[in-house]
């Protein structure tokens, strides 16, 4: 399961996927929402000043503005406007001579629903997309952002597992928006594969009247997925994993789930066909539908594949909700593999009482011995460390911990030889009526 983004120094390029739309635009008039808007906050890994330059590529493929920056070591940057024309719709690639992510928040124009993603740092010539939905119950819909990072042209080809197939060119550095309700779909809930001649680079967003979500495409499955985060009827929040069959052969899959803050140890076991897409743990909390678990019962914990009969390669979506059609509340996550995990990850947003903002963090062990994670946040002697036995997560709340109107970043290291950790982070905002719910990926270093 190969998520560059999250493993991997950025020194060339970092490709962010999706169109920033400035204000009102009639590209995405076929989305759930009038309009969009998009901000993107770099942050500099390193231990050097970072160098970089933001290149802005319309949908066409033509060069609409460049930006050249500076971040300090171990700083983030934040563009809450971008230097586009009213009304754009592409997308950006940032270079920089030094090792550096990227988050991308993407809104709709009224600020009141919006999902996060994190920048990949290459592309791949096959993508896959494990959940999206064309007039599915609660009216969701979703669309995903297509682009093409590179120097020559790409034909491209998407094939959904309800037998749709859609073929595309795409020039060099162009980009191109693909939404679900505007095709022919024979299923509500459905997953794809994208295939390309160039490394291309592919984000979904999942969306209702009211909220919306965002994930990024995966460049291959992994046997054993975790997931680090799982929520079950937690102050009016539950989870969905969409897991992706993205082998050739009928699998049969276990997901244990461990708390780390609330609930009981249990499993839920599904087959999974090739090529399509099952819900994990919704059904499992809410009645104990295929699984172990307490029906109703307050979970907050991680997740993880523990048996996969065939040994086909998985890829899942996270998705956290609340609230009723339409939601109040959305967010999504992609699972990580547990072979690319290493021993530090970063993330680049932490709040405590920033305008009503706070995160929470969810490190989870996904190696085969016990390690002491710690884990230090920029401008403050707040620490949190916790050891961790294989599958444990340490989950942290920031709210009311750190200081008034704290906006800093965080790394999280785990100490024993050979140890592997992943993380991913929460935000909300105190007191919201309407969707400001994200969730990103931590990037492992």
């Amino acid at each position: 399961m190969k998520r560059k983004q999250r493993f991997a120094f950025v020194t060339v390029a970092l490709a962010l996927a999706f169109a920033f739309v400035i204000g009102y635009s009639h590209t995405h008039a076929q989305g759930q929402f009038p309009g969009y808007k998009s901000t993107i906050q770099t942050y500099n890994m390193s231990q050097s000043t970072a160098n970089i330059i933001l290149a802005f590529y319309r949908q066409d493929g033509s060069l609409e503005k460049t930006l050249t920056d500076i971040i300090e070591r171990d700083r983030s940057k934040i563009y809450f406007t971008l230097p586009v024309q009213e009304g754009f719709s592409g997308s950006v690639v940032i270079s920089s001579d030094q090792p550096v992510a990227a988050l991308s928040n993407m809104m709709n124009s009224a600020l009141t629903a919006g999902g996060t993603y994190v920048g990949e740092s290459q592309g791949s010539t096959t993508v896959y997309l494990p959940l999206l939905m064309a007039n599915s119950d609660g009216g969701f819909n979703s669309w995903f952002a297509l682009q093409n990072p590179n120097p020559s042209s790409t034909n491209v080809t998407v094939n959904y597992s309800d037998g749709i197939t859609t073929n595309i060119t795409l020039a060099a550095y162009a980009s191109h928006n693909f939404y679900q309700k505007q095709e022919p779909h024979t299923s509500n809930l459905f997953s794809a594969k994208v295939t390309s001649d160039e490394p291309v680079v592919v984000v979904a967003f999942l969306e209702d009247t009211a909220s919306m979500a965002a994930y990024n495409g995966f460049a291959s499955g992994a046997v054993n997925p975790a997931m680090p985060l799982v929520n079950a009827n937690n102050n009016g929040i539950n989870t969905d994993i969409q897991i992706q069959n993205t082998g050739d052969t009928d699998t049969s899959v276990t997901v244990s789930y461990m708390p780390s803050a609330a609930g009981s140890a249990c499993t839920e076991t599904q087959t999974v066909a090739a090529g399509q897409t099952v819900t994990f743990a919704g059904g499992a909390f809410e009645s104990g539908a295929n699984s172990t678990c307490s029906g109703g019962e307050k979970f907050i914990g991680s997740g993880h594949v523990t048996t996969n009969s065939a040994s086909q390669p998985l890829a899942a979506v996270v998705s956290q909700r609340a609230g009723s059609s339409p939601l109040t509340q959305f967010a999504a996550y992609g699972s990580f593999d547990p072979d690319d995990a290493t021993s530090a990850v970063r993330m680049p947003t932490i709040n405590d009482r920033n305008a009503g903002f706070f995160t929470s963090i969810n490190v989870m062990n996904v190696g085969s011995s016990e390690t002491a994670v710690a884990c230090s946040f920029t401008d403050t002697t707040y620490t949190v460390t916790g050891t961790l036995q294989p599958n444990e997560t340490l989950t942290d709340l920031q709210a009311n911990k750190i200081q008034d109107g704290y906006v800093g970043s965080a790394t999280c290291r785990a100490t024993a030889d050979g140890a592997k950790i992943i993380a991913v982070v929460n935000q909300l905002k105190t007191g919201a009526t309407d969707d400001q719910f994200q969730v990103y990926e931590a990037i492992n270093q």
